[in-house]
């Protein structure tokens, strides 16, 4: 009756038992118990109560199979990346305490190229005014989807790079991929050009039924707006509160990195961020935006999407399938 649960398994020859007692102060301690085929039964190794030697706790249970399986062969060792992951992994949950402003959920690539940015007061200052933004208005996109683009796409698999600027500020529109919504809302008009200029661009692209373009970012095009977040119904509320100074660094960051990407830089403001890209390593395609208001002068026509096909495969890279979207 003192025992919770328990269970038990032969490794190299041992016979690993292990048990969770009740009503301990830790309901995680454990007690593991290693014996040969033919020992005493579990339930004989108990000491009367008040017995000074501590049961073991869930950090030894962890370790003592893999000390039982050293040097048996029985599994391999945890990877090389896979050591690094958690330690990454384990980082990043202690920077999202420090500026909560940043997710779990953050690409892991990502993290170890922008380290260094998080833990500056432009960072700090940039969380705190998210997060009372967050506290008295209606911020989009969700705290979830901000750094949807560091999961769809890591850095190590960038091909193409497209820059926008705010994020759409709209019930339902922004969820973290510049130019993107999801799926069942309307597509908006600066991507209804896009798929214009596709349909005229790319031999048997058909334009989908949604805007949602996860299924680029999953191939390597990075989808960057410039600011990251917006107060709902304001366009560039939140422009100049240290966004840019981040998306500076990422933009600097495959430039130097990488090579041989293509940067599509439609606008004005692009063109402006896109300054720093070394034009000897990467290839920069520059034009008119997309929204109604500019894209009959020089969007249109502009052949982007073949151009950095194209160029890819100059470079033994695959190209981008600017039809699977899903």
């Amino acid at each position: 009756k003192i025992i919770e649960y328990g269970g038990s398994s032969v490794l190299g020859g041992v016979w690993w038992r292990w048990i969770r007692l009740k009503n301990l102060p830790n309901p995680e301690r454990l007690l593991i118990i290693a014996t040969m085929p033919g020992q005493k039964q579990i339930l004989s190794f108990f000491k009367p109560v008040g017995a000074s030697k501590r049961l073991l706790s869930t950090e030894d249970a962890e370790k003592a199979p893999k000390r039982a399986r050293k040097g048996e062969g029985s599994e391999e060792p945890a990877s090389a990346d896979e050591i690094e992951r958690k330690r990454l992994l384990a980082k990043l949950k202690l920077r999202c305490r420090a500026t909560p402003v940043l997710t779990e959920s953050f690409g892991l690539g990502w993290f170890a190229a922008l380290e260094a940015e998080f833990s500056k007061d432009y960072f700090h200052e940039l969380s705190r005014f998210v997060m009372e933004e967050r506290q008295r208005h209606t911020v989009y996109p969700a705290h979830e989807d901000v750094f949807a683009w560091t999961r769809c796409c890591d850095i190590d698999k960038v091909a193409v790079v497209i820059l926008g600027q705010d994020p759409y500020h709209n019930p339902g529109q922004a969820h973290g991929l510049a130019f993107s919504v999801p799926k069942g809302v309307a597509v908006p008009h600066s991507l209804i050009n896009m798929y214009r200029e596709l349909e005229e661009d790319v031999p048997g692209f058909q334009k989908p039924p949604h805007g949602n373009l996860t299924g680029w970012a999953e191939q390597g095009v990075l989808l960057l707006n410039a600011c990251l977040t917006v107060r709902a119904h304001a366009a560039n509320s939140h422009k100049d509160r240290g966004w840019e100074k981040l998306t500076d660094v990422v933009v600097g960051c495959l430039n130097k990195r990488r090579s041989n990407l293509a940067f599509l830089l439609w606008g004005a403001y692009a063109q402006k961020k896109g300054a720093i890209i070394d034009r000897k390593r990467h290839l920069v395609l520059q034009c008119a935006h997309p929204s109604p208001l500019s894209a009959s002068r020089g969007f249109f026509g502009c052949r982007h999407f073949s151009k950095a096909n194209d160029y890819l495969a100059q470079h033994n890279r695959p190209p981008i399938n600017w039809g699977q979207l899903p």
